[in-house]
């Protein structure tokens, strides 16, 4: 009688663990980015014009460094060719328009963090269907130590406010998100 329930018990302990693997084999859970949206075949060509700086305070470094990591960035994910025709299929043009200090955290009566804002109008024009068109209003925002002046915290930050206003931009025209 025992070894009936032992083996019982061991029958049924078996179908469980059969019940769970064939549940959790065939149970699935399927996601995907879609990173980049096809370009067309006919487009071949962009233009990224000099990306201004109008914002009230002017980083120098800002402007040329976002025209050319964008110019890099477009090449080096892309089968787009350079041009600086005006007849180029992609023409992008834009200007950072807000770069901008605010205070973010306060220990008794001493700012402790600071955040810099970082804005940018994105032009973007498609000489092949202009119902393609748009202008889009990007922002970032990149927190720094308030015992950092906003020279120092420039220089710290610089790599990653071109690097995430560059990514923005781009995921902004060719990603489908």
């Amino acid at each position: 009688m025992i070894t009936r329930k032992i083996n019982n018990r061991k029958i049924y302990t078996y179908l469980i663990a059969f019940a769970l693997v064939s549940f959790f084999n065939f149970a699935t859970c399927k996601y995907s980015f879609k990173d980049t949206s096809p370009i067309p075949t006919e487009v071949k060509t962009f233009r990224v014009n000099y990306l201004e700086n109008k914002a009230q305070y002017v980083n120098t470094q800002l402007s040329p460094q976002l025209t050319e990591k964008l110019k890099q960035k477009i090449i080096n994910t892309t089968r787009l060719q350079q041009s600086n025709s005006d007849e180029a299929h992609y023409d992008i043009s834009g200007y950072v328009s807000q770069y901008y200090t605010s205070t973010i955290s306060i220990a008794g009566v001493n700012s402790t963090g600071n955040r810099l804002t970082v804005g940018f109008h994105l032009s973007f024009k498609n000489n092949l269907d202009e119902k393609k068109n748009f202008e889009a209003d990007l922002m970032r925002t990149f927190d720094f130590d308030a015992n950092q002046s906003l020279s120092q915290a420039e220089s710290n930050l610089n790599s990653d406010i071109v690097k995430n206003i560059v990514d923005e931009i781009f995921n902004k025209i060719f990603s489908n998100w």
